[in-house]
């Protein structure tokens, strides 16, 4: 399995890469505003193209996502022609974000248009991950387009179910993969109970259908998420900083430290010039 960071900090990319596990960058324009803006803060003379180029390097020819802004066929095309051609020559790692379906509502007409401008990047060689889904289907037809990556919302669907039934929650509460049971029924949105279980059924399809699109986990919120989209099959999981550091986190690891400190043997820590206190 692989794992992104879904950061546009670049501290945070830094010190994530100095692990030696990350596999790349996920990114939205608002976090890269932000980003900029901190650096501003400190006096750094940077604006939004020199801080992209300069996280596009940094990451070293790891996979980095940029994100289109438009709504429709034409404009996302555009957009993602633009990002490709003007930041991949950088590090030769871009990968243009499009959302599945870019309608703002129910009336929208327009709704296959981010499966077409896949289509159109997926036949002019430019990788493509595929955003914001929140179904199998949808996940199906983004591959079928050609899309490189699928990022199914995980946190954004618990919240979707929870908010339905208007049960009160904090976003880093952990949801159920089995779903939540309320009454007498499991909550679920046309047969998904948890994000968990979309990427499960996700790849579930991808198997049987012999494709070779990589499901990229979006939206994870705790640890223990973490493990159960690697259980449920995904290949990439892209995680926020605050929770990639608590991965290595556990009460019982920090007790045995301070056990193994304490008994440490003198002269075997001299023999491997340990400066043992």
């Amino acid at each position: 399995m692989k794992f992104f960071l879904d950061s546009a900090d670049i501290n945070e990319i830094k010190k994530a890469l100095s692990f030696g596990i990350l596999d790349g960058v996920t990114t939205n324009p608002s976090l890269i505003k932000e980003a900029v803006e901190r650096e501003k803060s400190k006096g750094e003379r940077i604006n939004l193209d020199s801080y992209i180029r300069k996280m596009l390097k940094l990451c070293k020819g790891k996979p980095v996502s940029l994100e289109v802004v438009s709504s429709d066929y034409d404009n996302m095309l555009s957009e993602a022609e633009t990002i490709f051609k003007k930041y991949n020559k950088v590090a030769k790692n871009v990968y243009v974000k499009i959302p599945v379906n870019p309608c703002m509502d129910l009336k929208c007409t327009n709704q296959m248009d981010g499966i077409r401008v896949i289509g159109k990047l997926s036949e002019k060689n430019i990788p493509v991950n595929c955003t914001l889904i929140f179904t199998p289907e949808q996940a199906l037809f983004a591959a079928k387009a050609g899309a490189k990556f699928v990022s199914p919302f995980v946190g954004r669907i618990d919240d979707y179910l929870r908010e339905t039934a208007h049960i009160k929650f904090d976003k880093s509460d952990y949801f159920p993969r089995e779903g939540w049971k309320k009454g007498n029924r499991v909550l679920n949105d046309n047969g998904i109970v948890s994000g968990v279980e979309l990427i499960k059924k996700i790849s579930v399809i991808f198997g049987k259908q012999k494709i070779k699109s990589e499901i990229l986990a979006a939206s994870i919120r705790n640890t223990r998420q973490v493990r159960e989209v690697a259980e449920a099959g995904a290949d990439i999981a892209t995680i926020p900083f605050k929770v990639l550091g608590k991965i290595a986190e556990h009460i019982k690891t920090i007790e045995g430290m301070n056990k193994f400190t304490k008994d440490v043997v003198p002269e075997y820590a001299k023999l491997i010039g340990a400066k043992h206190r």
